[in-house]
């Protein structure tokens, strides 16, 4: 079979040569043909224009000088290609699912007393795919990350930029062929700290084929680092029989997975609780005093913090009440004066350990007793003022008619 489309491909042009030698036309026919630029996998349209067509062979040829269609009939048994239209002024072929090995020069001949061809060029164009990146060295805290983004394929060469917050990184860019397409990367080294973990950057890829647009890959920095631990005290102070609860923050890419609570120098309570990073006591005594200890680690380093719990005494605060009428009458011939603060000891908040003196509150109708007593007092006062006052000018007046008279 492949014998035969060989014999054919070759043979058959020399006859039309040889026919059309011994053919004399008046007029003078002749050929052109069109460029044609197609994406890869989409349909090129390929044609050849005639003019004054008197009815010779027309044959179309592909890159590799093998007889597609000889007029209108098929040669090469190739289902891609479709003979679409075949008139005096144009012929036209359609080939679909276009590959780069598809491209180059398609040949319109017109076979007459003398042979008339052009050549047709069929052009591939290969977009890029999105872009991909490759870390070929791992950001660790305090040294350098070396990114690479990558087109692997594409015609012409991608162009690839790398993007930071808004503004481009300069990379270094290599280039390879690939035969008929190209594959391009854009190499990048930044110094990395632990600030920079989660940085978001970009690769952007452009190309003539994908008309003003581009193809982004978004990628987040992964920053490694050693933990840092910090234990979340509790709020004010723990007494005997109080509740103790204390939280291990722990940060670190990786994160550590195992958090380890201890007590310096002693064992753990037997009553303490650990669940992950949460540490607590129910009924706390003095005999849990001491410095417990929260330790975290990964493959890049080591942390710790500590946290000293110092339990105090169950003071107890008590107070006088106010003292209670009883049934009796009470048989005083002096005025009895209500309490009004009654001494009684508390802790000092400032120093857990000090006791200092407060005072119980005074009931709303004691206070409400001594002012009335108060304003009672003041009002006896004025009027013993007043008529004493009044009083001593009615003597005066008395004794000086007495006096005139002697």
């Amino acid at each position: 079979m492949m014998a035969f489309a060989t014999v054919w491909n070759y043979c058959v042009p020399l006859t039309i040569i040889t026919v059309a030698c011994l053919v004399r036309t008046a007029r003078c026919q002749a050929v052109q043909a069109e460029n044609v630029t197609v994406l890869e996998g989409g349909t090129a349209q390929i044609s050849c224009r005639l003019q004054n067509y008197d009815g010779s062979i027309v044959v179309i040829q592909n890159p590799r000088r093998q007889t597609l269609f000889f007029n209108g009939t098929r040669a090469l048994k190739d289902d891609r290609f479709q003979m679409v239209l075949f008139t005096t002024q144009l012929v036209r072929i359609e080939l679909t699912n276009v590959s780069v090995s598809d491209e180059g020069g398609y040949f319109c001949q017109l076979y007459t007393d003398a042979t008339h061809h052009q050549v047709a060029t069929l052009s591939v164009s290969v977009p890029p795919e999105t872009p991909a990146v490759e870390v070929k060295q791992e950001a660790v805290e305090g040294g350098e990350v070396e990114l690479s983004c990558v087109s692997p394929r594409s015609k012409p060469a991608a162009t690839l930029r790398w993007m930071r917050n808004g503004r481009e990184i300069p990379g270094v860019v290599s280039q390879q062929d690939n035969a008929k397409t190209f594959s391009v990367s854009s190499t990048i080294r930044l110094p990395v700290e632990r600030k920079d973990n989660g940085a978001a950057l970009s690769c952007e890829a452009f190309h003539p084929a994908l008309s003003g647009q581009k193809r982004i890959r978004h990628y987040r920095l992964d920053v490694y680092f050693a933990p840092t631990v910090r234990i979340v005290p509790p709020p004010g102070i723990l007494r005997e029989g109080d509740s103790l609860s204390l939280t291990c923050s722990v940060t670190g890419n990786p994160l550590p997975r195992n958090i380890q609570w201890s007590k310096i120098n002693e064992t753990l309570p037997e009553r303490a609780e650990i669940s992950g990073p949460t540490f607590q006591i129910s009924r706390l005594s003095q005999s849990h005093n001491g410095t417990y200890l929260c330790q975290a680690q990964n493959n890049f380093g080591r942390a710790a913090d500590h946290y000293t719990l110092l339990v105090y005494d169950n003071v107890s605060v008590t107070t006088t009440a106010p003292p209670t009428p009883t049934t009796q009458p009470i048989t005083s011939s002096h005025p009895i004066t209500p309490t009004l603060l009654t001494p009684s000891f508390a802790p000092d908040p400032e120093d857990p350990g000090a006791v200092v003196e407060t005072h119980s509150a005074v009931p709303y109708a004691v206070i409400g007793g001594v002012l009335a007593l108060l304003v009672f007092t003041v009002i006896c006062v004025l009027i013993v003022t007043i008529w004493c006052s009044v009083r001593q000018k009615g003597s005066y007046r008395t004794r000086e008619p007495i006096l005139a008279w002697y």
